[in-house]
């Protein structure tokens, strides 16, 4: 008796015409089933089958069985064909779980009489979801094995699935993930990661007795962040509405309302460019703390990006999907960025240095930025980027932004002309940013003016002046730290994968 534990790759992928032609030939095996059901109203599939136990549950109990024991177990179980091999009076399967788990059915003359056994040959393709019963042994091969006394389609798969055993294309991954769920171990592996990850995040707000809320997708004004809005329009309210591009607004709401630990793992749309790092579409965590500051919301963020590595890796030492390792625990650096721009150009830059001597360095060096956007702190924060991004390795809070591009943020307590911002860089992306937030009403309303004439010089990623949120902060908010974080970001800096790879069904052209 053999078995197929280690089949050969198979052949090059079929061409359309013989996926067309397969498809009619696995509906032919459809109306065949449903000829032959005894409750054929009912469709070819039944609706419930008599399953026991799960493959993982079987491998978990038996899978240190001896080649060649027998249990006396008998044992029912479903999943989805992935290999076949029908040979004379022994047919072999290899039937898989959603987890990816495998076992081995074995479909005999001996166990199932002649007529079953030619209806597996058949009737059965790779792909088809079927329920198996029988004994739970090993083979002589010594693959964990169930010795089928009787089967049935569960679901018939009309088209053929991709090759097991050579990789799907990137673009073939992202536009037919559930294709991609099936064949690649990594693609189930991070959807798994993902669930850790945000129950992590959860447990971790709880041991701090933050309370998670929800707040609005749909507002009558963009504002949060700096970032072009998605824009709809209501047919109820005769209104247009923007998706949300953060929840920052609405939280604070609820900090002035008296949730002094608040956060919120949410949707947000940018209606921006799409790389690497960024999506239209994407998760975001966001918290507020009252009575914290900046310093406070970077201590809470390390200790969250530190205990989800853990739940996802066992350790705050990740391994990347390209086998590098990667360290996220200790302490993170703490670096100014006008201090470390300076260092890294060669010049003194502070926040008095002049709108030109900016720009001029700006054009020595490449660095565009247009004219309808540019400000001291935005040549600031692009001439970083270009001297001082690249060399960041380990993961470094960046400390103390200037003022003009940070108009929630509170002035620095000690430094003039910036405020207490820092974001986190992990494997050379930003992951994170953190503020002690603006809570004088005034002072907003100044800010809220300064972005508003920003917009009407064709900035459209400004904020505009926010009525409602600047009433809200009119009856008073405590000291607060918050934070933002991109989730599908997080799971990058934990895995090693682009965007579209931790998003489970990105957005795609």
């Amino acid at each position: 008796m053999t078995d197929t534990s280690a089949p050969a790759p198979a052949e090059n992928e079929p061409t359309d015409d013989e996926i067309f032609e397969q498809k009619a030939v696995r509906l032919a095996k459809r109306e065949r089933l449903i000829s032959e059901r005894v409750d054929a109203a009912g469709g070819a599939y039944p609706v419930s089958l008599p399953v026991t136990t799960t493959i993982p549950a079987l491998r978990a109990e038996y899978g240190a069985l001896e080649a060649g024991d027998e249990t006396g177990v008998v044992a029912g179980v479903a999943g989805r064909i992935v290999f076949s091999r029908n040979t004379g009076k022994l047919c072999f399967a290899s039937l898989q779980s959603g987890d990816g788990s495998r076992i081995q059915a074995m479909v005999s003359l001996a166990s199932v009489g002649e007529e079953s056994l030619q209806a597996w040959k058949e009737i059965v393709d790779l792909g088809d979801h079927v329920f198996v019963s029988g004994e739970v042994i090993s083979s002589r091969r010594g693959e964990l094995s169930i010795m089928v006394t009787e089967w049935q389609i569960a679901a018939k798969a009309v088209l053929p699935l991709p090759n097991m055993y050579s990789e799907l294309s990137d673009e073939g991954r992202v536009r037919s993930r559930f294709l991609d769920l099936i064949v690649r171990d990594q693609a189930r592996q991070t959807v798994v990661a993902r669930s850790k990850v945000n129950a992590s995040l959860r447990q971790t707000f709880t041991d701090h007795d933050f309370i998670e809320v929800e707040t609005p997708m749909l507002q009558v004004q963009h504002g949060g962040a700096s970032a072009r809005p998605f824009i709809t329009n209501s047919n109820a309210f005769d209104a247009d509405l923007y998706l949300r591009i953060a929840p920052e607004l609405y939280l604070k709401r609820a900090v002035v309302g008296g949730i002094d630990r608040v956060y919120e793992i949410n949707r947000n749309f940018r209606n921006e460019g799409a790389d690497s790092t960024h999506s239209p579409e994407f998760a975001m965590l966001e918290a507020y703390e009252a009575y914290s500051d900046y310093n406070g919301i970077a201590d809470l963020t390390q200790e969250l990006i530190q205990n989800a590595a853990i739940a996802v890796a066992g350790s705050t030492t990740v391994t990347w999907a390209d086998g590098t390792e990667y360290d996220l625990g200790g302490e993170w650096e703490r670096i100014s960025m006008y201090g470390s721009l300076s260092e890294a150009c060669g010049r003194t830059i502070t926040p008095d240095t002049s709108f030109d001597e900016l720009a001029a360095l700006a054009e020595a060096e490449g660095v565009d930025v247009p004219a309808k956007v540019a400000t001291h702190g935005k040549l600031v924060e692009e001439l970083w980027e270009h001297f001082v991004k690249g060399e960041l390795t380990r993961p470094t809070f960046v400390m103390d932004f200037p003022v003009d591009t940070s108009p929630l943020v509170r002035d620095h307590r000690t430094i003039a002309g910036v405020v207490e911002k820092w974001d986190l860089y992990v494997r050379g992306f930003e992951l994170a940013t953190g503020y002690s937030e603006l809570v004088d009403p005034v002072i907003q309303r100044e800010r809220f003016v300064e972005q508003a004439k920003l917009a009407a010089r064709g900035d459209d990623e400004a904020m505009r002046v926010d009525e409602e949120f600047l009433r809200a902060l009119e009856h008073g908010m405590p000291p607060t730290g918050g934070m933002g974080m991109g989730i599908d970001r997080l799971l990058m800096a934990i895995t090693g994968l682009g965007i579209r790879e931790t998003i489970l069904f990105p957005l795609v052209k």
